[in-house]
């Protein structure tokens, strides 16, 4: 018996990303849509993982523009009944090294062409901005004053509450186990709980992106890397409102968090996992907490804050963010099944993107003239072109050992 609505577009995937298309896709009028949550509720999953960074100044403007939509989402959710735990305390973007310096004042370059504003300041001004940290070594700073932090879990949460208010429907501890094809297009899905018709079936699959596309007999890839990050416990002089803070020679960024050092870093030589290692009912393999990169992480900032060092750490967060070889997110309906969407490969975005994400899948679907960017980021870029696992995986991993790459 068929006991799940049929909608016009269900959506697979109920983390940040999912909901945050659906939110989009509420916002602009379509709202006969079903989520479908295989947990117990949204947002558990590799949201729950996320450090909750969000950061705007990026190397182009079109990349600026969706981290400002995100933000501009965000502060619209925390004028809500449910928040997505919004804090806009800005951020600070640090470099030791003129090779550095130089890439900021194109940073700083990019920030103003997007309309974002963004400032290179000295030194004392951003020992003011940051009073523990030693800027005597820096370079080159760049102050972002609209840059923030949220609580992923409560951001997944705050666009579920907004779009059920919208007429979005949800439904969670339902496992989708097939997507069904009729003729080329996509034609609904078959779930644990019974069948849903659609037009649409948009995969925001986390890590089990890749497995929910194979359903679709769409082959992506879609790799997930380990990730991880601690929290100290609470350290004299680290105020809530200090801004969070990025040191690309140190592959480290941070901010505060309860009063603790939230600190987490790209480690130089990741470890990553072949998707098709793990089934779609199965997880990914747990992820054990390396002390010897966590503590590399900590002897680094010490060079920056040295009251850092020996730190009481009472949490590790850790995860499998997805990555894609061209380090570009994969958005857009398929040219090979119709109605089939794909909103996945994050690239460690997909919290702090969420909001701009969701734009740019409305773009894909909605718009007759779709931009060249949004254009660029479509799956026919993997399914329409010549690829190995092996290659894809190398080249997954190197976006994240590369992240803050010159």
């Amino acid at each position: 018996m068929n006991q799940l609505p049929s909608r016009e577009i269900i959506i697979i995937g109920g983390g940040a990303v999912g909901c945050g298309v659906a939110y989009a896709l509420a916002k602009a009028g379509k709202t006969d849509v079903l989520l479908i949550e295989r947990a117990d509720d949204v947002g558990q999953v590799t949201t729950s993982q996320g450090a909750g960074l969000c950061g705007q100044v990026r190397g182009s403007a079109e990349r600026i523009k969706l981290a400002m939509h995100s933000v501009a989402v965000f502060r619209d959710l925390q004028k809500s009944d449910v928040k997505p735990d919004w804090h806009e305390v800005g951020s600070l973007r640090i470099a030791l090294s003129d090779k550095r310096a130089e890439e900021f004042a194109s940073l700083k370059q990019a920030a103003d062409d997007a309309g974002l504003e963004a400032h290179l300041i000295d030194t004392t001004e951003s020992k003011h901005r940051w009073p523990l940290m030693d800027f005597a070594a820096v370079k080159s700073v760049i102050w972002c004053p609209s840059d923030g932090w949220m609580t992923p879990r409560c951001v997944a949460k705050s666009y579920e509450h907004a779009c059920r208010e919208m007429g979005v429907r949800f439904t969670t501890s339902t496992i989708v186990e097939e997507i069904t094809v009729k003729s080329g297009r996509v034609t609904g899905v078959e779930t644990n709980r019974g069948s849903a018709e659609a037009k649409y079936v948009i995969d925001a699959a986390g890590a089990h992106a890749y497995h929910v596309a194979k359903l679709a007999g769409v082959e992506l890839p879609i790799v997930p890397v380990r990730h991880e990050y601690y929290i100290t416990v609470p350290m004299d002089g680290l105020a809530p409102d200090l801004p969070c803070f990025r040191v690309p020679e140190l592959t480290l960024y941070g901010r505060v968090r309860d009063g603790g050092l939230l600190l987490g870093g790209w480690e130089p030589k990741s470890l990553h996992l072949d998707p098709r290692s793990f089934p779609l009912r199965g997880e990914p393999a747990a992820v054990e907490t390396d002390w010897q990169v966590l503590n590399s992480f900590e002897k680094s900032f010490t060079r920056l804050v040295p009251g850092a060092k020996g730190a009481n750490k009472n949490f590790v967060g850790k995860g499998w963010p997805t990555f894609t070889p061209d380090g570009g997110f994969i958005i857009g309906e398929s040219c090979r099944v119709k109605g089939f969407v794909m909103a996945g490969g994050c690239n460690a975005h997909g919290i702090s993107g969420s909001g701009g994400i969701g734009k740019l899948l409305v773009e894909s679907l909605l718009d007759r003239r779709p931009s060249a960017y949004v254009k660029s980021l479509s799956p026919d870029r993997f399914t329409e072109t010549r690829w190995t696992w092996e290659e894809a995986r190398i080249q997954a991993a190197r976006v994240y050992e590369t992240y803050y790459g010159v």
